[in-house]
């Protein structure tokens, strides 16, 4: 690695060290923040093709709160399935397109703007589609987080 490298590698680790850090999980005990610019999105296993979360809040994986942000790429559709957790969602930006049901069926689907809050009880069937672009909602709930689709071939984690 030559000098000039060197010194735009140091300098890219300077100024996205704190982007890359910024980004991790906040602890629910004790005082801190994150700005929406510098959250980490992720796939997650049980997620389709684009679809992503980004932690802001907590360990989803453990008991507990827990705060996530989903983001899911315009036409992306989550087939229907159920979490064990009471949850409630926040639109953050885009239109989030809901609907209840254990067939994904368009007819269902209700659509919320940004700002809107959405109460989804424990064992609810559902599913979303982005349906007029891209949208990301903000989830409160307790863990740990699970997601079983309704139907296994539907499951990202069931195909090769």
């Amino acid at each position: 690695m030559n000098y000039t490298t060197t010194i735009r590698l140091f300098v890219s680790l300077l100024f996205l060290g704190p982007v890359l850090t910024s980004g991790q999980s906040l602890d629910p005990k004790k005082f801190d923040h994150v700005l929406a610019e510098n959250m980490i999105f992720q796939p997650f296993a049980p997620f389709p093709k684009g679809a992503e979360m980004a932690t802001v809040v907590g360990t989803p994986s453990q008991a507990g709160p827990f705060v996530v942000r989903v983001k899911l790429r315009g036409g992306t559709k989550f087939m229907p399935h159920i979490h064990q957790e009471d949850r409630i969602y926040t639109v953050i930006s885009g239109i989030f397109y809901i609907g209840y049901g254990k067939v994904f069926d368009s007819s269902k689907l209700i659509a919320y703007p940004p700002g809107s809050v959405i109460v989804l009880p424990a064992n609810t069937p559902h599913f979303h589609w982005a349906k007029s672009g891209e949208y990301i909602t903000q989830v409160y709930a307790s863990g740990p987080l699970k997601l079983t689709y309704i139907n296994a071939p539907d499951d990202p984690r069931n195909k090769k």
